[in-house]
């Protein structure tokens, strides 16, 4: 059985405060949580109503009712189990070939899509803003669905970063060069700004190169992509020259 004070810190880890307080966060569901022991996140604990279901993990299980995970779970529809990790301390790796930048992304669903983007074609590191929203937010690690465990995550101050980077630094514009002709560089640094606002003018005026998604429709008439679907659109067409 959940006692009070254990609910109410699992409660208080949508916030990140609370995560850097306590220097946790939360894993939901048995196919992500079954992914952790063959990554660098070590669990504290693990809640489950099914524990038999769990395979691949030495940590300490704690068999508890639906009742009780849906008063620990951020879901609407709580999965069978909830995992407490560690936090890592962030480190920094070399810059890849290809990296990701992003520039004040926002919203929790749009980096856990653009982390799996990143795992799906291979990109080991992305490169945030201090603003960007954090990554151990239990909404980015769901929609991330497991990527966040091969992605290497760093937040730095982007007008240094990419001032001294040796990778192009490429955006999108709509007056850039249209993706489909690029000839794309050995080194590149794929920048993405804030999804209202795009990237802000300081970041702007570090580009070396910008590209843009030409609209095939008729009409004409959308404005812009969400900057997670545009990612994979650009990634795609990196990847395939």
């Amino acid at each position: 059985m959940l006692t009070a004070h254990t609910i109410k810190v699992l409660q208080s880890l949508d916030k990140k405060k609370f995560r850097q307080k306590y220097n946790l966060f939360l894993v939901e569901g048995n196919k992500i949580i079954c992914e952790l022991p063959d990554s660098k996140f070590k669990i504290k604990e693990i809640f489950s109503t099914d524990p038999q279901k769990l395979d691949r993990t030495d940590a300490p299980i704690t068999h508890i009712t639906e009742n009780e995970l849906k008063k620990i779970s951020f879901l609407q529809n709580p999965k069978d189990s909830l995992a407490v990790c560690y936090i890592n301390p962030e480190e920094k790796s070399d810059d890849k070939n290809i990296q990701l930048v992003l520039d004040g992304i926002q919203d929790p669903g749009n980096l856990g899509t653009i982390i799996r983007l990143a795992d799906w074609f291979g990109i080991e590191q992305i490169i945030c803003s201090e603003d960007t929203v954090d990554f151990y937010n239990p909404k980015v690690i769901m929609a991330s669905m497991g990527s966040f465990t091969r992605v290497n995550i760093v937040y730095t101050n982007l007008v240094e970063y990419l001032s001294k980077t040796e990778n192009v630094n490429i955006g999108t514009d709509m007056d850039g060069e249209n993706i489909y002709d690029f000839k794309k560089p050995e080194k590149i640094n794929l920048i993405l700004g804030n999804e209202g606002n795009g990237m802000r003018p300081e970041t702007e005026k570090l580009l070396q190169k910008s590209v843009m998604i030409p609209r095939f429709g008729k009409s004409q008439s959308t404005e812009s992509l969400n900057v997670s679907m545009a990612a994979g659109i650009i990634l795609g067409q990196l990847f395939s020259k």
